[in-house]
């Protein structure tokens, strides 16, 4: 008896732990679209890997909107997206400290000949996160900056 029962609770605490970061990692349905974030810092680490490249930001703690974000040129995707009202209706997230940015499968990464970032890199990404801004400081990015290049990373290039 004492044997099934443990056995069923290693199997709860295992289903609810994979379930959870499935949640955490994929789609984007979990995250809130209809208020896109900025976010600026450096680079602190990274996983450059399937499922999707992921990379932990800390954020700057002076950040403010660039004056030209709502006039920077969305690249074209093969999902069609309104680059520049996400752009233009992006906002300061209001957590400040370190970002985990969940980006795309590396097929996406590689179509868009995304330059990998290296540890202490300034990036900028406009993103989405969690409604409110609540749990995890966990962004789901729809455009990634890097140097002077901007790319759309929820679809391949059009």
């Amino acid at each position: 008896m004492n044997r099934r029962i443990f056995v069923s609770s290693v199997s709860a605490v295992s289903a609810i732990a994979l379930s959870q970061r499935a949640f955490a990692h994929h789609g984007w349905s979990s995250f809130d679209e209809t208020r896109p974030i900025y976010l600026v810092g450096t680079v602190k680490s990274m996983k450059w890997q399937n499922p999707h490249v992921e990379l932990v930001v800390t954020m700057k703690p002076d950040a403010k909107l660039p004056a030209d974000l709502g006039k920077r040129t969305a690249p074209p995707q093969t999902t069609p997206v309104d680059g520049a009202k996400i752009l233009a209706n992006a906002a300061l997230p209001t957590k400040r400290g370190d970002w985990t940015l969940e980006l795309s499968p590396m097929t996406r990464i590689e179509a868009w000949k995304v330059a990998q970032p290296k540890i202490g890199d300034t990036i900028e990404a406009v993103a989405y996160t969690f409604k409110d801004e609540k749990g995890a400081a966990i962004a789901r990015v729809e455009y990634l900056m890097v140097g002077d290049k901007l790319y759309g990373l929820r679809s391949m290039p059009a």
